[in-house]
């Protein structure tokens, strides 16, 4: 097998023709700090999410998949433990931007307004209280670092100088429209999608394609829906249990030398909860 590459969360796989294997792991991250241990299942949770909204937002913009079915992949990469963590895309040119929407202001964006009164050069109204509702979802995009760097934040003019003015507006109004069509599904199953990253890249023709992962909880801030208070910070669905654990231990940015089982069975309950919330099917680790 022809492993191209291992990032933080998943293995990549050439698989000819124009195709790659992505393959999800177990391995977890924060504060773009690979953790010693890994929480079980988290890989085929991550997986199985980013099917169900690849197929929710097909009709807005065409995405990278062409099957999660281990019988359609090449011979070589049918093993075993691919099987429900992985899926058959198209390769892709992938921007080198982060497209991030958020709807709520929250995290590094909540920081930035406090000092600024915007977020990537977007003025927004004043008094704004953490964990507030913005009045519209804004695009703020990022670099895409290298692996153990950090992203950094861009305007969306820098955003243009990267990528042309016509195709960062493509990619901009693409980046809401999923936002804005996957946020009012999540809240009827109780989520609050407070900000999400997307990834999109041109296949050969130029069109642009969704690819990576799509609204998970590495990806996204998932919160309760029924124990919103703005003002503070919220009851998530994501690693912001882990995150909080490290600073909590004086390890933000750091690898505890091992996970307490307890984190580990918090995170996987939590992981696994957004799961069956925003699909309506209970969880089955054997699938």
């Amino acid at each position: 097998m022809n492993k191209i590459s291992a990032g933080k969360v998943r293995d990549i796989y050439d698989a000819g023709d124009d195709r790659l294997l992505i393959v999800v792991s177990d391995r977890i991250s924060a504060g773009d700090v690979i953790m010693p241990d890994p929480i079980p299942d988290k890989g085929k949770l991550l997986n199985r999410l980013s099917l169900f909204w690849f197929d929710y937002t097909s009709n807005i913009v065409k995405n990278h998949l062409v099957s999660a079915d281990i019988a359609d992949y090449p011979k070589e990469l049918r093993a075993d433990e691919f099987r429900g963590r992985s899926m058959l895309v198209r390769k892709l040119k992938i921007l080198p931007v982060e497209c991030i929407v958020r709807g709520y202001i929250t995290g590094s964006a909540y920081a930035d307004y406090q000092k600024t009164g915007a977020v990537c050069g977007l003025k927004l109204p004043g008094g704004l209280r953490e964990a507030d509702k913005l009045p519209e979802p804004i695009f703020t995009p990022s670099t895409k670092a290298e692996l153990g760097e950090h992203d950094e934040n861009i305007s969306f003019g820098e955003c243009v100088n990267l990528l042309g003015s016509e195709l960062a507006e493509r990619v901009r109004d693409a980046s809401v429209s999923l936002y804005k069509k996957c946020a009012e599904y999540a809240e009827s199953r109780g989520i609050i999608i407070a900000d999400t990253k997307f990834e999109f890249g041109l296949d050969g023709g130029g069109e642009l394609i969704l690819g990576d992962e799509v609204l998970t909880p590495d990806s996204s801030r998932f919160w309760a829906a029924d124990a919103y208070v703005p003002g503070q910070p919220q009851d998530s669905f994501d690693k912001q249990f882990l995150r909080d654990w490290l600073s909590a231990n004086g390890l933000r940015g750091k690898a505890p030398d091992a996970l307490p089982a307890e984190v580990i069975a918090t995170t996987r309950h939590k992981y696994a909860e957004a799961f069956e919330r925003i699909t309506g099917q209970k969880f089955e680790a054997s699938v």
